[in-house]
């Protein structure tokens, strides 16, 4: 089911912007400090009231438990209150699920594999790093098994390697059929891993479309106000500055 809204307007934060995602993409989310980004994803989560439509239904209306079992959000400033273990932690994505404890713990399992938690399982989440701590809050999104992923700046506290594990991950997941959401600093891993890019602009929507043209030299100029120069082969685009 496609996840649509049309003339969002938070005041102070986003104006007049309309957007329809569809399952099985990968979408960036781009755009300068205070553009509006996290604001968009919470909308698109349901987290601030909106005309946001899951399909046919609107997201207001719509029973929380479904809601739940539909979209999977990962917040940019997480952070556990009780030193739950990593375990217990991404269990806690089960819940909205009435499935078998078998179910259960086989995905949790897969989810603590996918983001190579699995050995940090018995560890309280407070003894983690930050790296460490980003990456099982996003297990316990994905052990949902959700339709909809929306996650604010997954990447930014990951090493190297486990953010380029975790890109691989999101692009099987849309693969797959599943609708991704990411907000990213990285141009370069919005130009080289999205289906596409929505990029923000003080609230308002600057550009919408494949990578190549939402991110183009001259919208990044525009929108970042700095001159930049794509280089590389497709795939593999480098941004220079």
């Amino acid at each position: 089911m496609k996840l649509s809204a049309a003339n969002l307007t938070v005041p102070g934060r986003l104006t007049d912007v309309s957007v329809t995602l569809r399952p099985g993409e990968l979408t960036a989310i781009c755009g300068p400090n205070g553009a509006g980004k996290t604001t968009l994803l919470r909308v698109l989560a349901g987290l601030e009231p909106a005309p946001v439509k899951l399909g046919e239904t609107p997201l207001a209306g719509m029973d929380p438990h479904r809601r739940a079992l539909q979209i999977g959000y990962l917040s940019q400033h997480a952070e556990p209150a009780w030193n739950l273990s990593v375990e217990a932690l991404v269990r806690l994505g089960r819940l909205p699920h009435r499935t078998s404890r078998a179910e259960d713990e086989a995905a949790v399992a897969a989810a603590l594999t996918a983001l190579d938690c699995a050995h940090l399982a018995a560890r309280g989440i407070h003894t983690l790093s930050g790296g460490e701590r980003a990456r099982v809050l996003l297990a316990r999104v994905l052990a949902g098994s959700p339709q909809w992923i929306l996650a604010d700046e997954p990447l930014a506290s990951l090493d190297l390697a486990h953010a380029a594990a975790l890109l691989r991950h999101f692009r099987a997941l849309a693969d797959q059929g599943t609708g991704v959401v990411l907000v990213v600093h990285s141009l370069a891993h919005a130009m080289n891993h999205a289906d596409r890019v929505i990029v923000l602009d003080n609230g308002h929507l600057a550009a919408d479309g494949p990578p190549h043209a939402a991110l183009s030299e001259e919208v990044i100029e525009h929108v970042w106000r700095v001159s930049a120069r794509w280089t590389g082969p497709e795939g593999a685009r480098a941004l220079s500055l």
